[in-house]
């Protein structure tokens, strides 16, 4: 089962910058796509950044700020991702989720996940 654990969350100020990480475990065949998701209070959950082997994709709102990669040592099973946010905005306020997906279609920001971790905080003041 693959499991997902954020961090790095915490307040920024706007303008400044702030990486959130994220360690996935027990990756199978199956996953080949990593993502961040966003939720705002009283807002939907939305798709901020994927990638594969493939170009990273964006949401519009954050294309040009925020950053997606990963670093996967020596251990193609466990990886730590990441999410670096530059310029951050008010509206970036939400918590974050890294999540794992399948193949082709699904790596878009536009699609769910097949596992999503508990998510990390982030607060802009």
């Amino acid at each position: 089962q693959v499991q997902l654990v954020e961090s790095g969350g915490g307040s920024v100020q706007a303008g400044g910058s702030l990486r959130l990480s994220c360690k996935v475990s027990g990756l199978t065949d199956a996953i080949d796509c990593l993502k961040w998701f966003r939720q705002a209070p009283g807002k939907e959950c939305e798709g901020v950044a994927a990638m594969n082997n493939n170009p990273a994709t964006y949401s519009d709102a954050v294309k040009g700020r925020f950053t997606i990669s990963r670093d996967s040592g020596d251990n193609a099973k466990n990886i730590t991702l990441f999410l670096q946010m530059n310029d951050v905005k008010p509206e970036d306020a939400a918590m974050y989720h890294c999540a794992v997906d399948g193949w082709g279609a699904r790596c878009s920001v536009r699609a769910g996940w097949y596992s999503l971790g508990r998510g990390t905080q982030v607060t802009v003041s």
